[in-house]
C-alpha cells in the first residue's frame, strides 16, 4: 500500500512540476536550454577521454578525428535555421591540372597528396565543384581550427555597429577589467584584432617536461577543461608595445571572445547562432568546442568552430558579397573591407588584417586559414570562393601549403 501511495505522490509531484514549468513561457530573450548531449559532453573528462583528446592531431587518424570533435570534446551547439539559404549549382567546372613537386597531376592525385577531406568551389555564388573524401558527407561537421578567428572578427564588427563596443581603439580592459594588469591592459581591441597585442606568448606547442605557455593552455583548457582559455591572458607579461609587432597568438582571439561576452551580455555560441548562422541561412548545425562545462566554460572562439563544407563556403560567400547573405545584411557595410585591409607580417603568408590573412600575391584575395590545411580562399576579382578541409600532418612538408595556394589561384584564374 505504501508503495502505491508513494508512486501516486511521485506522479502528482511530477504533474505539478510540469504545470509549473508550463506556466512560465519561454521568452525570445531566453536562450534555449543546453541539450543533454552538450551537458554530457561537458562532464569532467575521464582518463580515457583525455587520452583520446591528445590523439586528435595524430596523422594516422586525423582524417577521422577532425570530423568527429563533438564525440570527444566539450562543445556548444549552433543551430541552423529551419530553411537554409539556397546555394545553387552552376555549370560543372573542369578542374585544372595542378603542379605538385615539379609534376603536373590531375585533381584527384593533388587532393590525395594534399591530405584533402573535402573541397568546394563557388563561382558567382554557385557551386561548380564539390568533392567529399574519407567518408566525409555533405552534412559532416569538420573543424575549422583558426578559421574560427575570422568568425570572431565578424562578431566584433556586429558588436561595434550595435554600440555594444564603442570603439576599436578602446582598451580591452574597458570591457574586461580583469585584464587591466599585464600586457593586455595597454592593448586596444584593434591591436588584438591585428595580432599586435604585445603579449608575451609564442604560438609554439612544445609539450613534455618544460611545456611552452601555448602548450600549457592547450592541455589545461582544451584537453582537460580545467581552466578557461582566456584566463591565461590575465597578468601576462609584455614582449613589445601594443601595435608595434605582428605576433600570431590564439590567446589574442580568446581575449576578443571574452570582450564580446562582456560587451554583449551573451554567450559566444548564442551570438554566433542569432547574428551569423541563422541570418546566413546555414544548411546544418555547427558547433564550437568549449573549455569547460556548460554554464562555466566558454566557446573556443580562436580555434574551435565546426561546420559542414557548404556552410564554410557560405561564410566565404558572405565575405565576398561584403557582408550580405542574399538580400540580408549580416555584417555591417564596409566591415569586410576593414577585415581585409592587410598589414605586412614578415612571414610566409605576407599580410594580416583583422583575424584574416593575405596568403598570396593575387590582387585583393584573402583567406580564413586554420591549422592542418583548413582554408576559405576568397578571390574577389574572379568572384571565386574555395574551401578546402584537410588533415595535414602536424609537421607539414615545406612544399604542401605553397602547392595548395598555387592551385587555389589557378582555379580562380580559369577562363
Amino acid at each position: 500500500m505504501k508503495a502505491v501511495l508513494s508512486a501516486a505522490a511521485a506522479a502528482l509531484l511530477l504533474s505539478l512540476a510540469a504545470c509549473s514549468q508550463a506556466s512560465v513561457p519561454e521568452t525570445a530573450e531566453t536562450p534555449p536550454p543546453y541539450s543533454q548531449a552538450e551537458i554530457d559532453g561537458s562532464l569532467a573528462p575521464s582518463p580515457a577521454t583525455v587520452a583520446m583528446r591528445w590523439e586528435w592531431l595524430n596523422p594516422a587518424i586525423n582524417a577521422f578525428t577532425f570530423r568527429n570533435t563533438h564525440q570527444v570534446f566539450a562543445y556548444r551547439n549552433v543551430a541552423a535555421p529551419e530553411t537554409p539559404r539556397d546555394l545553387p549549382r552552376g555549370d560543372a567546372l573542369a578542374m585544372p591540372a595542378a603542379a605538385l613537386q615539379g609534376q603536373q597531376v590531375d585533381y584527384a592525385t593533388w587532393a590525395d597528396a594534399t591530405f584533402t577531406n573535402a573541397f568546394l568551389v563557388l563561382k558567382d555564388g554557385k557551386v561548380v565543384f564539390e568533392d567529399y573524401r574519407n567518408r566525409m558527407r555533405a552534412d559532416t561537421p569538420h573543424i575549422g581550427f583558426s578559421m574560427t578567428k575570422t568568425i570572431t572578427a565578424m562578431l566584433v564588427g556586429q558588436a561595434l555597429e550595435r554600440g555594444e563596443i564603442a570603439s576599436l581603439d578602446d582598451p580591452v580592459s574597458k570591457y574586461v577589467p580583469a585584464l587591466a594588469a599585464g600586457a593586455y591592459g595597454a592593448a586596444t581591441i584593434r591591436n588584438v584584432l591585428e595580432m599586435r597585442s604585445g603579449a608575451d606568448i609564442e604560438e609554439r606547442y612544445d609539450f613534455g617536461e618544460n611545456p611552452s605557455l601555448a602548450a600549457q593552455i592547450h592541455e589545461a583548457a582544451i584537453v582537460r577543461n580545467e581552466r578557461r582559455f582566456a584566463d591565461f591572458a590575465v597578468g601576462i607579461g609584455q614582449r613589445s608595445e601594443p601595435g608595434a609587432r605582428f605576433n600570431y597568438a590564439t590567446l589574442d582571439t580568446a581575449v576578443l571572445g571574452w570582450v564580446l561576452e562582456e560587451a554583449t551580455g551573451a554567450k559566444l555560441e548564442d551570438l554566433m547562432e542569432s547574428r551569423i548562422w541563422q541570418p546566413l541561412g546555414a544548411e546544418y548545425a555547427g558547433h564550437f568546442l568549449a573549455d569547460g562545462p556548460v554554464g562555466e566554460g566558454r566557446a573556443l572562439n580562436g580555434m574551435g568552430f565546426n561546420a559542414s563544407l557548404r556552410d564554410w563556403a557560405r561564410l566565404g560567400q558572405l565575405m565576398l558579397d561584403n557582408g550580405l547573405a542574399g538580400a540580408v545584411r549580416v555584417l555591417p557595410e564596409g566591415w569586410v573591407a576593414q577585415m581585409t585591409a592587410m598589414k605586412p607580417t614578415g612571414q610566409q603568408m605576407p599580410g594580416y588584417g583583422l583575424q584574416t590573412w593575405q596568403v598570396d600575391s593575387e590582387p585583393g584575395a584573402f583567406a580564413a586559414v586554420g591549422l592542418a590545411g583548413q582554408f576559405i580562399y576568397v578571390h574577389p576579382a574572379s568572384r571565386t570562393v574555395i574551401v578546402k578541409l584537410s588533415y595535414h600532418p602536424p609537421v607539414e612538408p615545406e612544399w604542401l601549403v605553397p602547392a595548395e595556394l598555387a592551385y587555389f589561384a589557378a582555379i580562380a584564374n580559369l577562363r
